[in-house]
């Protein structure tokens, strides 16, 4: 698969998304993991957000090998220009879903490809359409589906998002966690 079969693949992350998401492109690799503090700047927004914690997390490994790929990714939802992380208790989840219930908001990963010269980085939007959420309906899911691991508190492929997801523009995976076509093109060409 274009030379990518020859090199050492690292997710380095913790998802079970992204490593299904990784697995659906048919390449071999590994898990890595380290902590990091995913803090940013005040100042910073957007994509920029989400690109300097997937840099910030690709300087935390060293690579061995000419041959070794790293992958690291960050992803955030932003609506009114705030951005939206992994909610840190019931509460914070059920204020982000009423905040985007019936909105729009964007998804927004930053993923950064780090080999022994070099990071390359680069970043994926997806507009999300929510309907109406009744109070209800927000308490069941995070009753249910616990999204306390998830930016903007809720997964598309769960139960939300087949009720809540009007539509979307933009790449479905990147709103899972990982944009894979855009990544499967920056793979190739290193």
């Amino acid at each position: 698969m274009e030379n990518l079969d020859q090199k050492n693949i690292i997710l380095a992350s913790q998802s079970p998304r992204r490593k299904e998401l990784l697995t659906s492109l048919g390449l071999d690799f590994k898990v890595e993991i380290k902590e990091i503090e995913e803090t940013y700047p005040d100042t910073m927004r957007g994509a920029a957000v989400a690109l300097y914690i997937a840099t910030k997390k690709a300087e935390a490994f060293g690579l061995k090998s000419d041959k070794d790929i790293l992958i690291t990714a960050d992803t955030i939802v932003s609506i009114d220009d705030r951005i939206l992380g992994k909610p840190v208790d019931y509460d914070d989840a059920f204020k982000m879903l009423k905040l985007l219930s019936g909105r729009r908001h964007e998804v927004i990963t930053g993923v950064a490809l780090k080999t022994i010269e070099k990071v390359r980085s680069f970043y994926e939007v997806t507009a999300v359409y929510f309907n109406e959420l009744s109070d209800e309906q927000i308490n069941y899911y995070i009753k249910t589906f616990e999204p306390y691991d998830k930016a903007g508190a809720y997964g598309i492929q769960e139960w939300i998002g087949a009720v809540a997801v009007d539509h979307i523009e933009g790449s479905y995976t990147n709103v899972m966690g990982l944009p894979t076509a855009k990544l499967y093109k920056e793979l190739v060409k290193l």
